[in-house]
């Protein structure tokens, strides 16, 4: 997740989408594979939401898409299908030396995620030296996500503070060094494997997948500082460390249960770490993960056809950024769907300081003050292109274009980030039955603009023949929802 210098993907310094004669045509034989959707991490707004008075609601807010009240307000509900669960690195008691947690002079207690493995001794997470009532607000709002149908994923941002030479769950002192002890990349693997084992014993979650880094390669994991847990790894351990956990995980019979690796920050550095990894360790990774701060820039057509070949899948695990219009969002979510292919996208925090969070939040007084332009936004992409449906190529990079062959139903997201008025021409002439001509073309748009049109749906465009437009305002996101469409 981001450092606090992760301002950037200001809207100025992003490109206007140049349109091809400012026609779309969608092309239903080229395809990029099945969404397997959207989602966010828990941590820390579940740290300090998931178990208080609202925890129902905001449940019901990003995991379904019903109609949910919010703070007197009516909103949409997102229909996340992803969460990420943070297994923390925190705990306060002394270790069998008689050691004690380092602790960063500027984290604040809201992003210290309790450890469940407190004391080295026993691997048993049975023993006294497992505290599994720990954690209790992040692990609720996972079970809530659960029930309303997502998938979930275990992820690391640092290891336990024992296993780490500075004993700083922040980071190392340089931020460049591995702060993982080498004799402990074993019992980092035992600690997630245990706490996967756990939740599907216990808590009535199966994990999908687990992944053992967030940004490994970064030299801002530093101790001294750190405002949030962090850790380093060189590309080596980060080898060693996922053949630990292949066989941690094997042993507990969590053979569905897959490695995902290597969270990087950037599209480029991911590409770069992949080339890096042991064959070994390369085939026990069942995909993928990368960041997506680097916004506008990056060759993410690169990290595509690196992970194509390896025969992996690819997600966008992590994205955020400060813009609370949503343009930002918009424009790179889309760069993502046509340039790097991904099948999935996740966002950070949800709840967050105004322009990160889609609600705007205090997770240190766990308050809210209002809901971001960015929510409508997203809700344009998540409530439309769903679980299960193919991704196809739509020609453009302003486009996105999802089909359900089962419902026969076609879904085209598109924006307008140029500072006028475009109209926007979308051809289905490349499918085989391009719908019913005279049909209505159900359409919802958002402004990406604080204070603009928010999330609502028209009912005034109709496909003639097998094409249909629509006037985009400047700085606006529009679905179109289009039946009976044969591929």
């Amino acid at each position: 997740m981001p450092p606090s210098l992760r301002v950037a993907a200001l809207v100025g310094l992003l490109p206007s989408v140049v349109l091809a004669a400012n026609v779309t045509t969608p092309n239903p034989g080229t395809t990029y594979g099945t969404w397997d959707g959207w989602g966010t991490s828990l941590a820390w707004w579940a740290n300090a939401f998931g178990g208080g008075s609202s925890a129902t609601t905001l449940a019901n807010l990003f995991f379904t898409t019903e109609t949910v009240t919010f703070d007197g307000v009516s909103l949409p509900g997102l229909g996340l299908n992803i969460v990420r669960y943070n297994a923390g690195a925190c705990s306060f008691n002394a270790d069998p030396d008689g050691d004690t947690m380092v602790e960063s002079p500027d984290i604040p207690s809201i992003k210290q995620m309790a450890a469940f493995w407190t004391n080295w001794e026993s691997t048993d997470p049975t023993t006294s030296d497992w505290t599994w009532t720990v954690d209790a607000n992040q692990r609720n709002m996972l079970s809530l996500a659960v029930q309303r149908g997502a998938i979930a994923e275990l992820f690391s941002n640092s290891p336990v503070w024992w296993m780490l030479y500075n004993l700083n769950p922040s980071g190392s002192n340089d931020g460049s060094s591995d702060n993982l002890e080498s004799w402990n990349y074993d019992q980092h693997a035992i600690y997630l494997a245990n706490i996967a084992q756990k939740a599907k014993e216990s808590w009535g979650v199966t994990f999908t997948s687990v992944e053992a880094f967030n940004e490994p390669s970064a030299t801002y994991w530093v101790g001294t500082d750190g405002t949030q847990e962090g850790c380093h790894f060189d590309v080596s351990t980060m080898s060693s460390v996922i053949g630990y956990l292949s066989t941690e995980l094997s042993s507990r019979g969590l053979t569905s249960t897959i490695i995902s690796a290597s969270d990087e920050e950037t599209y480029d550095l991911a590409t770069s770490t992949l080339s890096q990894y042991t064959s070994a360790a390369l085939s026990k990774i069942g995909r993928i993960n990368v960041h997506g701060y680097e916004y506008g820039g990056g060759r993410r057509d690169t990290l595509y056809s690196a992970v194509k070949a390896a025969g992996k899948k690819l997600w966008n695990s992590e994205y955020g950024e400060s813009d609370a219009t949503g343009l930002s969002l918009a424009s790179n979510l889309m760069l993502d769907l046509y340039w790097l292919h991904n099948t999935a996208w996740v966002y950070w925090q949800v709840l967050d300081v105004e322009g990160w969070g889609l609600i705007t939040a205090d997770i240190n007084s766990a308050t809210t003050s209002g809901v971001a332009q960015k929510y409508f936004v997203l809700a344009q992409f998540t409530r439309h292109i769903r679980p299960g449906m193919t991704i196809l190529s739509s020609g453009q990079a302003n486009t996105a274009v999802a089909y359900d062959a089962s419902s026969k139903l076609l879904a085209i997201v598109a924006i307008n980030n140029a500072a006028s008025s475009q109209v926007l021409e979308f051809s289905l002439s490349e499918f085989a039955t391009p719908g019913t001509s005279g049909a209505l073309v159900s359409r919802w748009e958002t402004q990406m603009v604080s204070g603009g049109i928010q999330y609502e749906e028209f009912s005034d465009t109709f496909l003639s023949g097998s094409t249909f437009s629509a006037t985009f305002p400047a700085n606006t996101i529009m679905t179109f929802e289009v039946s009976n469409v044969v591929l």
